[in-house]
């Protein structure tokens, strides 16, 4: 994405100047508050929506109409699966894709499964969406985009909504779809502990631009860039900041996890043995 703007028919812009890039079998986090761009940024990776001004490449190539057959290499996960599925079963609506994309019913069937597998519902083929709980909506709608073989895949808000089981197996299936499988992943969230666990990069955004790109281990360490996002720190950052602040010491560790948590607090309080 090369500077691109996207004003929308009320005149609201929802992306200003704009660049974005996205490596191969990379997980970037695009993190920012509520109306600031990250769903817009989204959309315009696959297509459904086209800047106004400026350009958006896939894969080298100019995306330049929205029939253009680029789409293809990038799928995108809305964040209500609602707005996704809405064939009568499960199997049909992971299907429908592979189809349009000029496979065999057979073919389309076999690949449907194995997406399906993949994310762990395999047991849900004969089901109606509808009656999917919220956590099955999300995971079917996954594999219908996963059914594509896409080279990226951009997932809106993830985990919103969903119970603590659903959004561990969302994480896992996100590091899966990289490691073994090589496609790239882009997410939006405000929630910056999904994104300290799981992003490679981070991209902060705010009134439609990208004020920082970084490291999550740079970028969630800078209080005051955060804060001036509307974010809050990821709460391993925030326990550590208060660590810190009560035993007078500078905060030079950086931890993410909370295993590099404790060992940052265990080296500060416990002497050293030979």
């Amino acid at each position: 994405m090369d500077c691109a703007s996207h004003r929308y028919p009320d005149g609201s812009m929802g992306i200003h100047d704009m660049c974005f890039y996205i490596k191969p079998a990379e997980i970037v986090a695009i993190c920012g508050a509520n109306g600031s761009g990250k769903s817009t940024l989204l959309e315009h990776l696959n297509g459904l929506l086209l800047p106004t001004s400026g350009h958006v490449y896939v894969m080298g190539r100019p995306f330049r109409e929205k029939k253009d057959t680029i789409w293809r290499q990038v799928g995108l996960v809305f964040q209500r699966p609602e707005d996704q599925l809405f064939a009568p079963t499960v199997l049909d609506d992971v299907m429908f894709g592979p189809i349009n994309l000029g496979m065999s019913k057979e073919e389309a069937r076999e690949v449907a499964i194995s997406a399906l597998e993949h994310v762990g519902v395999s047991d849900l083929v004969d089901k109606m969406p509808n009656y999917l709980s919220g956590g099955q909506k999300r995971l079917v709608a996954i594999a219908g985009v996963l059914a594509m073989r896409p080279k990226i895949i951009c997932m809106d808000e993830p985990t919103s909504d969903l119970d603590e089981v659903h959004s561990r197996r969302i994480v896992d299936i996100i590091e899966e779809m990289r490691r073994f499988h090589g496609i790239s992943v882009v997410i939006s969230t405000h929630d910056l502990n999904l994104a300290s666990r799981i992003a490679d990069r981070v991209c902060i955004v705010r009134e439609g631009s990208i004020i920082a790109d970084g490291q999550p281990r740079d970028v969630f360490y800078d209080r005051e860039l955060i804060e001036y996002a509307g974010l809050s720190l990821p709460a391993v950052v925030e326990l550590y900041y208060a660590y810190c602040e009560r035993m007078g010491l500078r905060p030079d560790r950086r931890p993410l996890t909370v295993e590099e948590l404790l060992d940052a607090l265990t080296a500060r309080t416990c002497p050293s043995f030979i």
